[in-house]
């Protein structure tokens, strides 16, 4: 055993996730951002750009994609950063859950405890966000599919330690990835690009601090819980990654649906684009100990290894 592989004392993990939260509360008092007022809620939707960056369509690179009109590829991107955003409420909500449960009757002066709230309002702002964005879209509401909102319904009551931190990170690093494309790219309609960028600069500090939370929640965790948990994360992470676009998008978008499915579907280069995106998530899983064989059925399920 490396020195850097000695499990850290009581003492200083608490010191080092002290030190975490502050910096982290600081970072969010110097740069944060009101979505009412960043965001250009008011001037009409041009339907002369895309939704989101076109390489990241479920469809882009099949023979359909090739078929459709300029016209088609722009609503199908729109209807499916709609979804993406969508499922962001949903993931949000069951984060929200968790994190209030995590620090329900602890010490309020804690710095954790204070991010933790602050971290809350965020994903409250972001919600708001994203529902205004899908709306402006032009999309109705998207909703995962019954079994993903019953098994939400399981996962935001139970999950705790790793398992809560775990996936609350593979939701936002997977969002994050594609966000960062999005938000650079001008021929996406300029407030998605704004709610791209708000979404990215806030959930930065969330990721860390999911991280932190992760390292330190399996502190000590012997081999049983880590191989459950480890499971859990994984089938967490493919019904959340699962439920991004809704089956309906294609339908909304005008397209043959069945179709549009099959394609999508069989796609390698959205599967590609989904493995690239979730690199270093999957670096930091395995260096937890958290990719089991089990888990990686199900990450290879959802495209992420």
């Amino acid at each position: 055993m490396t020195s850097t592989d000695v499990p850290r004392t009581a003492e200083a993990a608490g010191a080092g996730r002290h030190e975490t939260a502050r910096r982290l509360l600081d970072s969010s008092a110097m740069l944060s951002y009101d979505p009412a007022t960043e965001v250009d809620w008011e001037t009409p939707l041009d339907k002369d750009f895309h939704g989101a960056s076109p390489e990241w369509s479920t469809l882009y690179g099949t023979a359909y994609w090739a078929e459709m009109t300029p016209e088609q590829q722009k609503e199908l991107t729109r209807q499916e950063a709609a979804s993406v955003a969508s499922t962001g409420i949903w993931f949000e909500m069951i984060l929200q859950q968790m994190v209030l449960r995590d620090f329900y009757a602890k010490d309020p002066t804690d710095p954790a405890f204070q991010w933790a709230l602050t971290e809350i309002a965020d994903e409250c702002r972001h919600s708001i966000m994203f529902a205004r964005g899908a709306e402006k879209l032009g999309a109705p509401p998207y909703r995962p599919r019954r079994l993903a909102v019953e098994l939400g319904r399981v996962f935001k009551a139970t999950a705790r330690g790793e398992a809560a931190y775990a996936a609350i990170l593979v939701a936002e690093e997977v969002l994050d990835v594609m966000q960062r494309d999005w938000m650079r790219d001008e021929r996406v309609v300029p407030f998605v690009r704004t709610i791209n960028n708000i979404h990215v600069v806030e959930e930065s500090r969330h990721m860390k601090f999911a991280r932190e939370e992760t390292r330190e929640q399996l502190e000590g965790a012997g081999f049983l819980r880590r191989r459950i948990n480890a499971l859990v994360i994984a089938i967490a992470s493919y019904f959340i990654v699962s439920s991004m676009i809704n089956r309906d998008v294609y339908k909304n978008a005008g397209l043959d649906a069945e179709r549009a499915l099959r394609e999508a579907k069989a796609n390698e280069h959205h599967k590609s684009m989904m493995r690239s995106s979730c690199a270093g998530l999957m670096e930091f899983l395995g260096s937890c100990g958290l990719l089991t064989r089990p888990a990686l059925v199900f990450y290879k399920r959802a495209n992420l290894i």
